[in-house]
């Protein structure tokens, strides 16, 4: 069970409507909220400052969504759930829900509303590079994962690797970095995917040299099964390139289909 701290039905009037007149004369909205965040030590000490003060988060959420206008709720509500996750670290995930009681419909309707559930995750990403300034191609990807929706944890070291497959190429350098996270998984693999095309990572030859190869390894203990994306990466449990810096990082992150050990599964394949 996760302890929460909730918040029901805070009242903001403010501006955002995709209609001018929503923009120009603004209206009534009411924004609900739970917190996770263990509450352990406050409860322990009976000290506000181990705690997330819900007076200064209501603050900080009326003054946020009468700032930041959007022309959809649904955007709404998002950019304050990643508001709240920046501003408060020991917030864990949360939820919003974000009502439009007056929405222009036309019709008898007690409320509009969405909800947007955001959690951090740790992901773990393997590196690789094996053209022209390799290493700065992972120094760079790895500043470029440090954002407002990531931070990196921990870095592993980078080893040089012999090239898989038939394809004539120079060694790669590699790596793993652990990752905090408040993307969903789909999104982080976008964000993998710009970051490689700055690099002018072009897809021709399967298996061919790269600027840049950035994999999602892990996603916390999800289990993705599709054709844009497949979590635990498939190949990760038989690379050893892939292995040995994750289990510098992580030994002991399990493989939530195998069900063992980042550290058990490279003393496996080294046997």
């Amino acid at each position: 069970m996760k302890d929460y701290i909730e918040i029901d039905n805070l009242i903001v009037f403010a501006n955002h409507g995709v209609y001018d007149e929503e923009k120009k004369m603004g209206e009534r909205f009411m924004i609900s909220l739970k917190l996770y965040t263990d509450i352990t030590t406050a409860a322990k000490t009976d000290d506000i400052t181990k705690s997330i003060n819900y007076g200064e988060v209501c603050e900080f959420v009326t003054d946020f969504t009468k700032t930041h206008r959007a022309k959809l709720i649904e955007r709404a509500g998002e950019e304050l759930a990643y508001a709240l996750l920046k501003k408060y670290p020991t917030l864990s995930g949360v939820e919003v829900q974000f009502k439009k009681p007056w929405a222009p419909i036309g019709l008898p309707v007690d409320n509009v509303l969405v909800n947007v559930t955001r959690e951090k995750t740790v992901a773990y990403i393997g590196l690789g590079s094996n053209m022209g300034d390799k290493k700065a191609y992972l120094d760079k990807a790895i500043e470029r994962l440090n954002n407002d929706y990531c931070k990196v944890l921990k870095v592993s070291n980078y080893i040089e690797t012999a090239p898989v497959g038939d394809v004539p190429q120079d060694n790669f350098i590699n790596a793993c970095a652990e990752v905090e996270t408040v993307l969903p998984p789909y999104e982080l693999l976008s964000l993998l995917n710009e970051i490689e095309a700055e690099a002018g990572r072009v897809r021709e030859i399967h298996w061919g040299p790269r600027t840049l190869d950035l994999d999602l390894l892990l996603y916390g203990n999800e289990v993705i099964s599709t054709e844009k994306l497949t979590v635990p990466h498939m190949e990760m449990a038989k690379r050893e390139f892939v292995l040995r810096p994750l289990a510098e990082i992580a030994p002991y992150a399990v493989h939530p289909l195998k069900g063992k050990r980042v550290a058990e599964l490279l003393e496996e394949l080294e046997k």
